[in-house]
């Protein structure tokens, strides 16, 4: 397939799983005169086990340095030669570095095309059982906590699920930051979308302590909107306590409340058992 040059190509490559390139994404890889590569040491592995040759070289195009390459890419496409846009993983620009490119193409008259294929929000996002539209992707949080409280806050009164990277050392403290902006929401973890051990991690932002993940590498978080399925009310909550509480000691109460109860873990539902048995104490004491 003959390329129209001079043209920039937004080519997405594969998540994890190396048969989800596509053939004309492949196609498009081998006939650039050059590829712009998140990592040419990655690309290059990619690229050799696809047995793909970059005919035209490749040259690293990262966050740090996209500014500076802009000026380079243009006076390649200025001299009618093609040029492919590739990331580590994934669709390029969203979450990645892309956009400067882009609109620079755009704004010098040069022609920009996609060539669709996997991307990772997407992917996580319709496997979660979370509602998928509309949904919010934010990209990657900000480092410090509180400008991930100012992040969360201005969603907060959005009806619309939250898509983010975030890295699996950091992801406790984004969840806790997200937990305290936004109450009671649905939750998946996803981690090693399209490989092997590709998991889907659910459940509820305000017990997320319960959940386990593993420290290393990212994660794709996604946050349902407001008031789908909501937390059960704390007082049907303490009407299920009471139908449950001679079915044995506290900590079984809970685990049984617990499995019925939206939004509530055995851990919260035991301390709400024994505050009430306390306050039961003191009126009868008195």
């Amino acid at each position: 397939m003959p390329l129209t040059s001079p043209r920039l190509w937004v080519v997405a490559t594969p998540l994890g799983n190396p048969g989800d390139l596509s053939p004309r994404a492949k196609d498009i890889l081998e006939r650039a005169d050059l590829i712009l590569a998140e990592d040419t040491r990655r690309a290059g592995l990619f690229l050799q086990r696809h047995g793909i040759q970059a005919r035209g070289g490749m040259r690293s195009f990262f966050e740090h340095n996209e500014r500076e390459r802009i000026p380079a890419a243009l006076k390649v496409l200025e001299q009618g030669r093609d040029i492919a846009l590739i990331s580590d993983a994934g669709t390029p620009v969203i979450g990645d570095p892309g956009y400067r490119l882009v609109r620079a193409c755009r704004d010098a008259g040069f022609p920009v095309s996609p060539v669709p294929g996997p991307c990772a929000p997407v992917a996580a996002l319709c496997a979660s059982g979370l509602p998928p539209c509309p949904f919010t992707f934010l990209g990657f949080l900000p480092r410090q906590v509180g400008d991930k409280k100012r992040l969360f806050t201005s969603w907060a009164r959005v009806s619309t699920t939250l898509v983010f990277f975030e890295r699996n050392s950091r992801l406790g403290d984004s969840l806790k930051a997200a937990a305290e902006v936004l109450g009671a929401r649905e939750l998946c973890l996803a981690r090693e979308l399209t490989k092997e051990h590709e998991e889907f991690i659910l459940g509820w932002l305000e017990t997320h302590r319960e959940l386990a993940w593993d420290p290393r590498g990212e994660m794709t978080v996604i946050i349902g909107p407001p008031g789908q399925g909501g937390k059960t009310l704390a007082g049907d909550v303490d009407l299920m306590l009471q139908e449950e509480r001679h079915a044995g000691p506290p900590r079984d109460v809970a685990a049984r409340v617990a499995a019925r109860a939206v939004g509530w873990s055995s851990r919260e539902l035991y301390a709400r058992i024994v505050s009430s048995q306390g306050r039961t104490s003191r009126t009868e004491d008195a």
